[in-house]
């Protein structure tokens, strides 16, 4: 189908695609411009150019903790995906479907169950299995449409599984930039992902997301294959040893040995806490996947190479998260003239402009909103926490639905915006405006189902006070 014959929503995708990939900068480019605008919102309020000075400087390195824990969420992800043993696994997935249409929708809903465990892992695992099914020449199945359903997982639910930056920084106290933990103190899992309110959220939205996907693949006649792909890279040869002092790497001594205590030490968290609470701490849940990943890859030279393959997808984490922390500060850490911070003012604005029972639905736009400029989940809660919690705390909003609220907003604008697909663009060698057509359609559902559902299930939950860890 040529692209004047497209549907007019996909043709409108089309172009919004080509002007964000043709005008929009890097996204390091957004959290620097960020602040700066809230160091100059600083000085507007009264605020001394050396506080604000040393407020950025204090807060610059206050998010390292955080940032590694998000840097290995993706190598673990990702390395766990390219494991051999999950290519075979892949390679049996990729046999199910029937039909073109039903292997879109076989996709969408793999890359959705994926991303609630790691959405690192769901990005490459799902972009692998289109690969697959594209290579059965006997299936005419649209290899756009298929590469947007790998996308799903990122661009509807995976804030609301256990790799949610945000559920998992609130459930971390030692992670928390300055000020947050006063203010919403720590929102286990059980208040947060694992709300009953929120699991039904999480299914509406994957049953919703696989029928829109099936509807609107392409039939067999209008299939286009992965000859849409400008390069496809193919899997990396499997290690081979060239020199004696090798032999440890090409080995599983090492990894057996390793890996028996790094399970062991998992096996005490998991024995010793609920499920909830183990997989809650980052470290558990980070070590677990490296573990898992070493354990796989089975000998450590394909494990160190995977890892290196990982590396330059950390890129965007080391870089802009150090300038979030930057930014929490500025807006906690620096009082005006009337001795108010930013987030108390911006507070004040949520409490005016919302009430107990709109906040659901003005925090998620507004969140939505600010998510195509900052695309990074963990970092833009950094930025949004303090004032958005304050207001619900104000309004008495359940704070871990505030939360929510947030994580299933975030999600929407990742279903258009460049920014998060281009790992999984470099699996199936396409680019951004090849998918969008088929993910703007998504966004045109989820808006008002997402906007509707958080606010509906919001009724339902009552306000609870935070609970601050005990100094000793």
């Amino acid at each position: 189908m040529s692209a004047g014959r497209e549907p007019w929503l996909a043709r409108a995708a089309l172009r919004c695609a080509a002007f964000a990939e043709r005008w929009f900068p890097d996204a390091w480019v957004f959290a620097v411009i960020g602040v700066l605008i809230v160091a100059v919102a600083a000085l507007l309020g009264g605020a001394t150019p050396q506080a604000t000075a040393q407020a950025f400087g204090k807060g610059y390195w206050s998010l390292i903790p955080f940032t590694m824990q998000m840097v290995f969420v993706v190598i673990g992800g990702y390395v766990v995906a390219t494991a051999p043993v999950v290519a075979r696994l892949i390679g049996r997935l990729a046999r199910w479907p029937r039909s073109g249409r039903g292997a879109v929708a076989f996709v969408a809903t793999v890359s959705m169950l994926t991303s609630l465990l790691s959405w690192g892992f769901s990005l490459v695992f799902a972009g692998l299995l289109v690969r697959a099914l594209a290579r059965r020449t006997e299936l005419r199945m649209d290899y756009r449409a298929a590469g947007a359903a790998a996308y799903l997982g990122l661009g509807a639910v995976w804030a609301l599984g256990l790799s949610s930056s945000a559920a998992q920084l609130q459930a971390n106290p030692a992670s928390m930039p300055p000020g947050l933990l006063e203010i919403t103190g720590v929102l286990p899992f059980a208040q947060t992902i694992f709300l009953w309110q929120s699991l039904a959220l999480t299914a509406a939205l994957i049953v919703v997301s696989v029928l829109v996907a099936y509807a609107t693949a392409p039939g067999e006649a209008a299939a286009r294959g992965v000859e849409l792909a400008t390069t496809l890279h193919d899997e990396a040869p499997a290690p081979v040893r060239t020199r004696p002092g090798e032999w440890l790497e090409h080995s599983p001594l090492l990894t057996v040995l390793l890996s028996l205590l790094a399970f062991g030490w998992l096996a005490s968290e998991f024995a010793a806490k609920p499920f909830a609470n183990a997989i809650a701490d980052l470290n558990t849940y980070n070590l677990l996947f490296l573990s898992l990943a070493l354990l796989l890859h089975w000998r450590p030279r394909g494990f160190l190479d995977a890892v290196t393959r990982a590396v330059p997808g950390t890129a965007g984490v080391l870089l802009q998260f150090p300038l979030y922390g930057g930014i929490a500060m500025l807006l906690t850490g620096v009082p005006g003239t009337d001795g108010a911070t930013l987030a108390h003012r911006l507070s004040e604005l949520f409490v005016q402009v919302a009430s107990r029972d709109s906040f659901a639905l003005v925090m998620g736009a507004y969140s939505a909103v600010l998510g195509f400029f900052v695309p990074s989940g963990g970092g833009k809660w950094i930025i949004e926490a303090p004032y958005v919690m304050q207001a619900a705390t104000e309004l008495q909003v359940h704070l871990g639905w505030a939360v929510q609220v947030y994580n299933a907003a975030e999600a929407l604008p990742n279903l258009v915006n460049p920014f998060w697909m281009l790992p999984l663009l470099g699996v199936l060698g396409l680019k951004a405006r090849d998918i969008v057509g088929f993910t703007f359609v998504q966004l045109l559902v989820h808006v008002p189902l997402v906007l509707g559902l958080l606010w509906l299930l919001g009724m339902t939950l009552d306000y609870v006070p935070p609970v601050l860890p005990v100094v000793s």
